[in-house]
């Protein structure tokens, strides 16, 4: 049972997002720090918070908006990574690594959106959800 967020596995696993993505932005060049270090480590950091930020919410839809704002966070780590990558700051077994972590993220947090997702159907009898609209 979880009774905290973190006994949540897609938590433990973004603060190990987190981790390796401050391990890696300590080599970027130092004119990157308040540019592409700053705003990837603050992507990476949000995955987390939001998800312990949904947690503790009142409401189940509202852990799953934040468990979509974690989504949201965890794209945006990705195509700053692969950003990193173009510039030459990031090597490729990095890049592969903080990317393979991403998908197995990814996979989490669609399982858990899923997941608060059909407890809202089942308390809000005849109600399904509407699919939610492509942020495009």
């Amino acid at each position: 049972m979880v009774e905290s967020y973190r006994d949540l596995v897609a938590w433990r696993n973004a603060m190990e997002i987190v981790e390796a993505v401050y391990a890696a932005t300590s080599r970027f060049p130092a004119d990157e720090k308040f540019g592409l270090v700053s705003q990837l480590r603050r992507a990476a950091v949000s995955i987390p918070s939001a998800l312990a930020e949904g947690h503790e919410r009142a409401s189940t839809r509202e852990y799953s908006h934040y468990v979509s704002i974690a989504k949201g966070s965890l794209a945006e780590v990705e195509t700053q990574v692969l950003i990193a990558q173009r510039l030459g700051y990031m090597e490729s077994t990095t890049v592969d690594r903080l990317l393979s972590r991403c998908d197995e993220q990814g996979r989490l947090l669609r399982g858990l959106r899923k997941s608060l997702d059909n407890k809202l159907a089942a308390t809000s009898p005849g109600r399904a959800l509407a699919p939610r609209p492509s942020p495009r």
